[in-house]
């Protein structure tokens, strides 16, 4: 397979928006990922994130080797923790949580995780990952025991984000949480996205085609779903093929 992050490059460079479905392990049953994965195969969805934040360990490895049994899109890694790396996955998102300031999420957990990407032909993804409040507390917040950012204070969130690349993330991701009662705003992703040179993913609380368009129109070139697609059966017909 070609770099999947090359490709995602390429397709931003052609005007084309990316569409990832994010499955978590902890929430999706092994005899349902053949009628899903079929549904994901239907839709526009361009790539398969892996992850959560309380996985278990094992369970990850078996999911992924499943799900790639049933689609050729690339199935990329979204983890929470160390135990979710597996080599069955094509790549990884390898996140550092750049708006919390808790050090085992911002290097602690990656240098864990040398040793098992070691053992792996993954390509790894450093990824600049930024929590924004959405109305309620998220797994995220919980686990990692940081803080979102305020959406009020736009200029912290460019700069954290801008500040990410100047780091050297080849992505940044602005993430509302999964289960989101509301989308991160246009005006935040327009802001961010007229700031960095690298490509922009926004996630978490797009419950709709309106929802998604919004996002891609603000200038998100990756938009993340996940729970909508697996509770809207309306959703999963907007965005078909």
């Amino acid at each position: 397979m070609n770099s999947i992050y090359q490709n995602i490059i390429t397709s931003i460079s052609k005007s084309e928006k990316l569409l990832a479905v994010l499955i978590d392990p902890d929430k999706m049953r092994l005899e349902a990922v053949s009628k899903f994965i079929s549904k994901i195969n239907q839709s526009k969805a361009t790539h398969i994130f892996v992850g959560g934040s309380e996985v278990n360990e094992g369970v990850t490895e078996t999911l992924v080797e499943d799900i790639k049994k049933h689609t050729n899109l690339p199935v990329i890694l979204f983890p929470g923790d160390v135990i979710q790396i597996t080599d069955k996955a094509d790549a990884i998102l390898f996140l550092s949580l750049i708006s919390g300031r808790n050090p085992d999420y911002l290097i602690g957990k990656h240098v864990d995780a040398i040793s098992k990407l070691r053992e792996t032909n993954l390509e790894v993804v450093s990824t600049g990952y930024l929590l924004i409040e959405n109305g309620k507390e998220t797994s995220v917040e919980r686990v990692s025991k940081t803080k979102p950012l305020k959406r009020n204070n736009i200029k912290k969130i460019i700069d954290t984000a801008k500040a990410g690349e100047l780091l050297g993330k080849k992505l940044i991701y602005l993430e509302a949480g999964s289960g989101a009662t509301h989308a991160i705003e246009p005006e935040i992703i327009s802001k961010v996205k007229e700031e960095l040179n690298i490509p922009l993913i926004v996630g978490g609380g797009i419950r709709s085609k309106k929802g998604l368009e919004s996002a891609y129109k603000a200038g998100a070139d990756l938009v993340v779903i996940g729970t909508a697609f697996e509770q809207d059966k309306s959703f999963f017909n907007e965005i078909k093929k």
